[in-house]
């Protein structure tokens, strides 16, 4: 599937945008675009997909998303069957990051947007009574004007700042670790390393030499701060690069089985349905309808 870069704003002539939409079905391409938008779907189902992730979405489905993270919301088929009384509804709001300024970023009072901000690099689902405020709030958005959508994106913002109802879209595949504290952190080197050779055979012994650890002192820590198994981290990596290839090249699932590290596509098949809850040859279909 082609990803299509965009300019929401330039496009719109603002650097904030609130859109109420209802039509007979999403009509998006696959795409992306530098600015950092929040979807609320009132009205429909389907999947989504967003960076590497594809997911069920119905009624009430809320994600912020960072820069430039390629997403679709595809309706399911009885949608493209012109049945009057369906219809897909959502609200989406979009912005430029550069709306507030430098400034506004160095300032103590703005970390914890500056930090929703790096968040929503890797996608973040909205949930639970967060969810629900949001919605009221998106509601009273749309009929806002000229400075007033300002206001409610402020408020909007510093709200899903505080909020523990966030769950990543995507896992750490998708988003490289960049702050300073992982650069300090000896796992920062495995994190690397894996991302550079998760195509090859890597051991517990080799993998824990790396952390400067022996294999059961690596194993430990790592499920401790990963909160997962190494095996389980290296395959998301595998199977978060497999997506990657299904929706950009035309490549045959043997050859993509062997580009991400499985030596059978038996196998490739088993881990990709374990983490994703579909088949390969399901997954670039759903992703192509």
């Amino acid at each position: 599937m082609k990803i299509e870069k965009t300019k929401i704003t330039s496009y719109l002539n603002s650097s904030i945008s609130v859109i109420s939409r209802e039509e007979s079905f999403f009509q998006s391409p696959f795409h992306s675009h530098p600015e950092l938008e929040l979807v609320y779907i009132k009205e429909s189902y389907g999947k989504r997909i967003v960076g590497n992730s594809v997911a069920p979405f119905e009624s009430g489905d809320m994600v912020f998303l960072g820069s430039d993270i390629p997403h679709v919301w595809l309706n399911d088929e009885i949608y493209y069957q012109g049945i009057n009384k369906l219809k897909a509804k959502a609200i989406v709001v979009y912005f430029n990051k550069d709306l507030f300024g430098p400034a506004f970023y160095e300032l103590k009072e703005a970390q914890k947007i500056n930090t929703l901000f790096n968040q929503g690099a890797r996608g973040l689902s909205i949930n639970g009574k967060t969810n629900k405020l949001i919605a009221k709030k998106l509601e009273k958005l749309v009929k806002k004007k000229n400075f007033e959508i300002i206001i409610g994106l402020f408020e909007i913002l510093s709200i899903l700042s505080e909020s523990t109802d966030l769950t990543f879209v995507n896992n750490e595949a998708y988003s490289p670790i960049k702050n300073d504290q992982a650069k300090n952190d000896r796992l920062s080197d495995v994190f690397e390393y894996v991302g550079k050779n998760y195509k090859e055979d890597i051991s517990l012994v080799e993998i824990a030499k790396i952390a400067n650890l022996t294999p059961t002192s690596f194993c430990r820590m790592f499920k401790l701060k990963a909160k997962k198994p190494f095996v389980e981290y290296l395959n998301e990596i595998r199977v978060s690069n497999a997506c990657k290839l299904l929706l950009e090249t035309d490549m045959g699932m043997s050859e993509i089985a062997y580009e991400c590290g499985y030596k059978t596509a038996s196998n490739f098949n088993r881990l990709f349905k374990k983490l994703t809850g579909t088949t390969p040859k399901e997954y670039k279909k759903n992703a192509g309808n």
